[in-house]
């Protein structure tokens, strides 16, 4: 049997008008040790319909902050936004997943689970350090993450663990999606979709969290399908 195709979303910058996708390499070895085949996907809407064609799943990356304003609030001051180019694509390619492939897995890694939740219809805190006085927990440091119970969280996790983070903004309100997932000081840590076979929103990075479950585990879980 063919090893399941895992599409990766890829950043973009832009120095002298010159564009540049990188992505970082602990998720493509995620995967192949998963049993998946990784593939990075340039973010080019003209080629949305070919990607879906091409992969049986997704990962939507991290990376910096959602530009708000197509969602009909300004952008805090204190963001840095993806470029837009990354940001039409992969909103794009989350419309089109939901509309033509329902059984495609995704998951999406903090600022995946972001546009995830956006795209559903969420709301952002732009800025945690204005709200939350335990912000500091959740850059570039470990913290705790626990289920919410349920049958749609024991499809994906069933007991706390340790994640690694690295975000400034956080969702405040999942939209459509299911909310399975919280952070010690109350943070929405995971979210999925009731309706879709596999889709899986999280804001820490599996992709370097040491727990097996809440790590390598997701990835396993997205080759193959749930």
């Amino acid at each position: 049997m063919t090893n399941p195709i895992i599409g990766i979303t890829m950043d973009v910058s832009e120095t002298n008008g010159r564009l540049k996708y990188d992505v970082s390499a602990a998720y493509a070895a995620c995967i192949v040790k998963a049993g998946g085949t990784p593939i990075h996907l340039p973010p080019i809407a003209a080629h949305i319909p070919r990607h879906l064609e091409l992969c049986n799943g997704f990962i939507l990356t991290g990376g910096d902050d959602p530009k708000m304003e197509q969602f009909g609030v300004p952008t805090h001051p204190q963001a840095k936004v993806i470029h837009p180019e990354r940001q039409a694509y992969e909103l794009g390619l989350l419309a089109a997943l939901e509309a033509q492939a329902p059984d495609k897995p995704v998951l999406g890694v903090c600022l995946g689970m972001q546009l995830m939740c956006l795209h559903a219809g969420g709301n952002l805190n732009q800025f945690l350090p204005d709200t939350l006085p335990t912000h500091a927990i959740h850059k570039n440091a470990e913290h705790r993450v626990s289920p919410l119970g349920g049958q749609q969280s024991a499809r994906f996790f069933t007991s706390e663990g340790t994640v690694w983070s690295n975000h400034r903004q956080a969702i405040d309100d999942a939209g459509k999606l299911s909310v399975i997932g919280k952070s010690e000081d109350d943070v929405i840590e995971a979210v999925s979709n009731p309706s879709r076979r596999w889709w899986l929103g999280v804001q820490w990075h599996p992709e370097r969290s040491s727990d097996p479950l809440l790590g390598q585990a997701l990835f396993e879980g997205l080759v193959h399908g749930g």
